[in-house]
């Protein structure tokens, strides 16, 4: 009977510690974005903001790995959003799955303005003007990139960014 409970709790732990990696990967991968962007000068002005919106999770692990680091001049600041509503403008928004993102691609945008790069996870959401689109192929975390959405807000995607393994270029 013992064995049948640790069979079950393995079973149970693994696909939530698998998760885990797959949000801790999709943090890093989200900073890393920020290096291989080419900024607009509106872009480089006072603080340089994060904002997550819906995802608890990635907010926390994207602060944690930011421990008070500059990009550039500008001092990293993240900012995590509950709903669309509470989104504000920033350089860079992370758009959880939770959110329908081409029911509310338009209402977001307009909240950004201009040169926001726009992240999401969501199958289709390149097709609605997100630039990065985090996406898993034969059990591998991959991102697509979408250039013409990225060039629409005065954004240069960099051609080491495109080139990464990871990396599928729309």
């Amino acid at each position: 009977m013992k064995k049948l409970y640790l069979i079950l709790a393995l079973l149970i732990t693994v696909p939530v510690m698998m998760e885990g990696q797959v949000a801790k990967y999709k943090a890093v991968f989200t900073l890393n974005f920020i290096r291989y962007i080419g900024w607009p000068d509106d872009a480089r002005q006072g603080d340089f903001v994060i904002g997550v919106l819906k995802d608890s999770d990635i907010a926390r692990r994207v602060d944690s790995q930011i421990g008070g680091k500059k990009f550039g001049f500008q001092d990293v600041v993240v900012k995590e959003f509950n709903s669309v509503d509470e989104v504000t403008d920033c350089q860079v928004l992370y758009v959880s799955s939770s959110i329908n993102f081409s029911r509310y691609a338009d209402q977001i945008k307009q909240k950004l303005g201009g040169s926001s790069l726009i992240v999401t996870e969501k199958d289709g959401a390149t097709q609605h003007g997100a630039m990065i689109n985090f996406v898993v192929r034969n059990e591998v975390l991959k991102f697509e990139i979408h250039k013409g959405n990225a060039s629409s807000q005065g954004l240069q995607i960099s051609s080491r960014l495109e080139n990464m393994s990871s990396a599928i270029v729309l």
